[in-house]
């Protein structure tokens, strides 16, 4: 079980969160770099093109994506709920619910449904973002009958006891200390995330703050589960050697069986709003092996983007900064040797505004001020005089290998396609994601860049201390 969307201080190359990366829930993609001849010499693919959805009479929807090389399943079920949706002094409830789900119902005692798993060989996991919760489990294709059902039964069985609620919260607490108070990177992220997203509830850790956490009883748990699990805030997505015949006999079996509990909420947000004076914030700590520098702006994500200008900030991103042959780390750190590190981040599968981060570690004698001048220069440079033609062409290739690859794994193309839905997204959308990034031409991506004014920028410094010192 664990949050998502936890940015490290510089992530790697691959840490894309547009709403067709391979999420990074234990799911790396080795991706080569295809010449731009890829992105213009035959028709774009499409992305799960013999998907089918389907909505059952409680209002769940379900998607199958039929994958037949091996007899296995990948189940997974999507709640439109996560800690942007916590009521105000309920931070940490989405993730401390997550937890608690697995404690049981009526029909099912705590650890049966587990137990079940791990004797017919399969796995499962669970997860918490800002916009969804998620359920996943991957089995022998003859199980997915008893998947489906012991699901079916949690999402309207819970039963909880202060003698089981309590010690997971101090589970729970011990996890934030871990995830979070212990590692500066992450304390730095949330310290960030804190000053970008004013008014916002992205601004709020995904686990919740600790002093929130340790008042939450049985009685917000079930509040939340109430509220949100229901049918009708759902999204059933199975992956693997099925039909969509056969699903959908089982979903009605099983999910079709559940009463539409709750009529959720709109999820009606403060908008956070975009400062004209940057920004700044620094964390120091012992444990720092190696400083780093991100610069962060507020954008569209793909929801609220206009036509075409999250796809242009997508292969802007790419071509900026996605890997070793990216504009930027070739002028940081392969041509004038100020940084070890270089890239960009376009965080995109969120339900409201989405983040666009640079980030670089700097070699030893570059200072963190003069890398983040030098880094922004840099970026800058590039949208104004490096994006050819050719450079374009290039990381839409790339970002088109990213779907080809993708594909391959069951899970992949599973969270895929259940991390767009839940944040607002369709499956058609899914679908041709990748001709509408090879529509994106150079006066998208200048039209998209008006967003990246220095003045508007959040600063995270991530600085070394003496072991004596902490800030």
């Amino acid at each position: 079980m664990a949050t998502a969307h936890a940015l490290p201080a510089v992530p790697g190359p691959d840490r894309r969160w547009r709403p067709l990366a391979a999420l990074a829930f234990g799911i790396g993609l080795a991706l080569s770099a295809p010449g731009p001849a890829l992105a213009d010499d035959h028709e774009a693919p499409v992305i799960g093109a013999d998907v089918s959805s389907f909505t059952l009479d409680n209002g769940l929807q379900v998607v199958v994506i039929p994958d037949h090389r091996a007899p296995v399943a990948t189940h997974m079920i999507w709640y439109k709920v996560g800690s942007a949706d916590e009521p105000a002094g309920k931070s940490g409830i989405a993730h401390f619910l997550e937890h608690l789900m697995f404690k049981g119902t009526r029909t099912h005692p705590e650890g049966e449904f587990s137990r079940v798993i791990a004797e017919i060989g399969g796995e499962e996991n669970a997860f918490t973002s800002y916009d969804y919760t998620a359920y996943y489990q991957r089995v022998a294709k003859e199980k997915l009958p008893v998947m489906m059902a012991y699901e079916a039964d949690r999402m309207q069985n819970l039963v909880l006891s202060d003698e089981n609620v309590r010690p997971e919260r101090q589970v729970v607490l011990e996890e934030r200390s871990m995830r979070l108070d212990s590692e500066p990177g992450a304390i730095l992220a949330s310290s960030l995330d804190a000053v970008l997203y004013l008014q916002h509830p992205y601004g709020i850790p995904i686990i919740g703050y600790a002093d929130e956490i340790s008042r939450l009883e049985k009685e917000d748990a079930i509040a939340f589960y109430d509220r949100y699990y229901t049918p009708n805030n759902a999204i059933l997505v199975v992956a693997g050697d099925v039909e969509a015949d056969e699903v959908r006999r089982l979903a009605e079996d099983t999910y079709g069986k559940v009463p539409r509990r709750a009529e959720p909420p709109p999820r009606t947000r403060p908008f956070a709003p975009v400062l004209e004076t940057p920004r700044e914030v620094s964390h120091a700590d012992p444990k720092v092996k190696q400083e780093s520098v991100q610069v962060t702006w507020l954008v569209p994500s793909y929801r609220i983007a206009k036509d075409g200008e999250a796809e242009a900030l997508d292969v802007l991103a790419e071509a900026v900064g996605g890997g070793s042959t990216s504009l930027l780390f070739r002028d940081l750190v392969i041509d004038r040797k100020l940084a070890t590190a270089a890239g960009v981040a376009y965080q995109a599968d969120f339900h409201d505004q989405a983040q666009f981060t640079l980030y670089a570690a700097p070699r030893d004698g570059v200072s963190l001020e003069t890398m983040r001048t030098e880094l922004v220069a840099a970026f800058e440079r590039a949208i104004a005089t490096g994006l050819t033609d050719e450079e374009i062409a290039r990381a839409k290739a790339r970002l088109e290998a990213d779907t080809i690859y993708a594909q391959d794994s069951q899970q992949a193309l599973a969270r895929i396609f259940g991390s767009t839905l839940a944040t607002g997204g369709t499956v058609e959308e899914v679908k041709t994601w990748p001709a509408a990034i090879r529509a994106v031409d150079r006066a998208a991506i200048e039209a998209a860049a008006k967003v990246f004014d220095p003045r508007r920028s959040v600063t995270g410094y991530l600085r070394q201390a003496d072991p004596e010192q902490r800030s």
